[in-house]
C-alpha cells in the first residue's frame, strides 16, 4: 500500500471550512455547557428537593448514556417537533452533555472549599448567595480550571460525532475527500493534524490561565 503524504499540503485548504466548523461547534457547545453546568450545580447543592432532584436526574441520565445517542435523540426528535437543523442540534447536544460534567466539576471544586469560609462570611452578615458569589465561587473556579481544560479538549474531540448528522466538520470532510481521491489515510492524517493543533492551543491556553490565577494557591 502506497501513501502519498507528499501531496497533503494541496488538500489542506479544503479542510479550512471544516476546521472552522469544528471550532464553532466546540466553542458554542462548551459555552452552553458552562451555563448549564453553573445552573445545575446550584440546583444540585440546594437543600430543596424541587431543585436538587431534577439536577440529580439530569446528571445521571446524561452521564449514563453515550453522547452519540443524545445527539441522535436531539437531532431526530427536535427536527420532527420544531424543525431543528443539524448545527443547532449538535451544539445543543454537546452543550447538554458537557453541562452535566461541568456541573460535577464545579460541585467538586465547591466541596473542596473549607465550610468555615462560608460560615465566616455568614457570621459577618453576608447572605448565602452573596457569600457564594464573592467568597466561595472565585476559589472554586480557580480549582476547577484544570478539569475544565480537560473537559474542553474532550468536547473538541466529541465534536467529531457531529459528522453522523451530516455536519461538514473535520472527520466528515476527510471521508468525503477520501471517497473521491481514494486517499483515506492521507485525509485522516490532515484531520488528525488539525485536532492536534487545536488540542495544543487549548492546552497552552488553560495552562496560561492556571499560571495567571496561580491555582496552587486557591
Amino acid at each position: 500500500m502506497y501513501f502519498d503524504f507528499a501531496s497533503l499540503p494541496e488538500y489542506i485548504p479544503y479542510f479550512l471550512p471544516a476546521a472552522w466548523m469544528t471550532l464553532e461547534i466546540t466553542v458554542l457547545g462548551i459555552l452552553l455547557g458552562l451555563v448549564l453546568g453553573l445552573v445545575t450545580v446550584f440546583m444540585r447543592i440546594s437543600d430543596k428537593r424541587i431543585f436538587n432532584l431534577p439536577a440529580h436526574a439530569y446528571i445521571y441520565i446524561i452521564r449514563g448514556t453515550p453522547l452519540l445517542l443524545q445527539l441522535l435523540f436531539i437531532y431526530f426528535g427536535m427536527r420532527s417537533l420544531v424543525g431543528l437543523s443539524a448545527l443547532p442540534a449538535a451544539v445543543l447536544a454537546l452543550g447538554i452533555h458537557n453541562g452535566a460534567y461541568i456541573a460535577e466539576i464545579f460541585r467538586g471544586a465547591i466541596a473542596s472549599i473549607s465550610p468555615g469560609q462560608m460560615e465566616a462570611a455568614r457570621s459577618i452578615g453576608m447572605s448565602y448567595p452573596r457569600a457564594m458569589v464573592r467568597i466561595v465561587l472565585p476559589q472554586a473556579f480557580k480549582r476547577a480550571i484544570p478539569s475544565l481544560g480537560n473537559q474542553f479538549i474532550i468536547a473538541l474531540k466529541d465534536s467529531s460525532l457531529a459528522s453522523t448528522i451530516t455536519i461538514n466538520e473535520l472527520l466528515l470532510k476527510s471521508q468525503q475527500l477520501a471517497s473521491s481521491n481514494f486517499m483515506m489515510m492521507e485525509m485522516l492524517t490532515i484531520a488528525g493534524v488539525f485536532y492536534l493543533i487545536y488540542t495544543g492551543a487549548f492546552t497552552f491556553l488553560f495552562h496560561a490561565i492556571e499560571r495567571k490565577l496561580d491555582t496552587s494557591r486557591a
